[in-house]
């Protein structure tokens, strides 16, 4: 188990895939096979252990592995026939080499000796999906899925490093078409690196083109998280049927569309600082706890630089709005750009200025807590965000 483990890891090394590839270090540090090496240096388990991990170790450093290190290899082969990883280095050797058909009888040779190799199934997969063999190569992947710890969810970073490729695109589609289970795994996977938007668009089947569908929040998130605010933006208006050009500064004031996902739709609290909740009419009912900080209602925005004005009505008691604020902040700041009291908000407006370096902002409803806890009971309406001087 130990050397099919660290053959995964090689795979991962030598085929840049770059999610197995990151836990490279992490799960070369669970094992020792210098140590196992030094008890019995001949025996082919230790030989293929120690040969493998020289190979990681270079190839993390960008460098050949010596001679010497596939000599051990081979030794290992002789001694222990039946060992499927010295064909999988074997066939890793041969696909450097450009030596195609010989790459692909030591992949199916490492097969032949353990069907359930997962290494085994993604070389062929990626060797028949690359000679346009897309009959193989679908079956290769489908096993992959099948024979996966954990189940598709286990080869998820296998079905993702294929669908990143579009020559694969063709043959993923009818893969995710025939197996739905695999494409949610595998968008869910894709998801997890911004980079790979054009893949989830052009993969994505209309039954996961949905504003709700577990790919669009993952990528969103990283989007966000790597500041590609309005890209992030664009596909989430693309996602929930909103027309381009179309995106108004702020999304559902009248709080009646609760199926956009957030974080560019409203982010309700229900937590021990208090909740929120959407009310016919086009109403925000909030309830602060008084008991700690928190917020109750949230948004992301992408407004450009200028100065802006935020208007509501107030349609509770003005004493139970004391302990609630309106603020507007740039994302990562510490300090908002603007903020005031909710009693004041209805009564005069918050005006604010974007500047120029801040690409989006958090709106936020929240409650701070005072030395006397006190429950506020609220319910706001006509909510507008305007920009100054543009007459809207």
């Amino acid at each position: 188990m130990m050397a099919r483990r660290v053959v995964v890891i090689l795979a991962a090394l030598v085929m840049a895939v770059t999610i197995v590839r990151n836990a490279a270090v992490v799960a070369l540090a669970d094992i020792n096979p210098a140590t196992a090496s030094g008890f019995w240096s001949g025996h082919p388990a230790a030989e293929i252990g120690l040969g493998m991990t020289r190979i990681a170790q270079a190839a993390r450093a960008q460098k050949a592995a010596l001679p010497e290190t596939f000599r051990t290899i081979d030794d290992a082969a002789r001694k222990a026939p039946l060992a499927p990883e010295p064909f999988l280095i074997r066939g890793v050797q041969s696909q450097i080499r450009g030596q195609s058909k010989t790459a692909e009888e030591a992949f199916l040779a490492a097969e032949w000796r353990d069907p359930r190799s997962l290494p085994a199934h993604y070389f062929l997969a990626e060797q028949f999906l690359r000679a346009r063999d897309g009959e193989r190569g679908l079956r290769e992947v489908a096993s992959l899925a099948n024979l996966a710890p954990g189940g598709v969810g286990g080869a998820a970073p296998y079905l993702a490093a294929f669908a990143r490729d579009p020559a694969n695109w063709p043959n993923m589609r009818r893969l995710f078409r025939a197996n739905p289970d695999i494409e949610d795994a595998a968008l869910v996977e894709l998801a997890r690196n911004g980079a790979n938007a054009p893949a989830l668009i052009a993969l994505a089947s209309p039954r996961q083109r949905r504003p709700d569908s577990p790919w669009l929040g993952v990528l969103l998130g990283r989007l966000v998280e790597d500041g590609a605010y309005l890209q992030a933006r664009a596909l989430w208006a693309s996602a929930s049927g909103i027309p381009s050009g179309a995106e108004p500064l702020l999304f559902d004031a009248g709080f009646s569309q609760a199926k956009p996902p957030p974080p560019f739709n409203w982010i309700l609290s229900s937590s021990t600082a208090g909740l929120a909740e959407r009310q016919p009419g086009g109403r925000l009912h909030a309830i602060f706890y008084g008991q700690e900080d928190g917020a109750l209602a949230r948004q992301l925005l992408v407004l450009a630089a200028g100065t802006y004005r935020l208007s509501i009505r107030l349609l509770s008691d003005p004493s139970q709005a004391k302990p609630l604020s309106w603020a507007i902040t740039c994302v990562g700041a510490r300090t908002a750009l603007a903020s005031a009291p909710l009693d004041v908000v209805d009564a005069r407006g918050l005006s604010f200025k974007v500047p120029a370096g801040c690409p989006s902002q958090w709106i936020e409803l929240s409650g701070t807590a005072t030395d006397m806890p006190r429950q506020s009971d609220v319910t706001i309406a006509n909510l507008r965000l305007v920009k100054e001087g543009s007459g809207g």
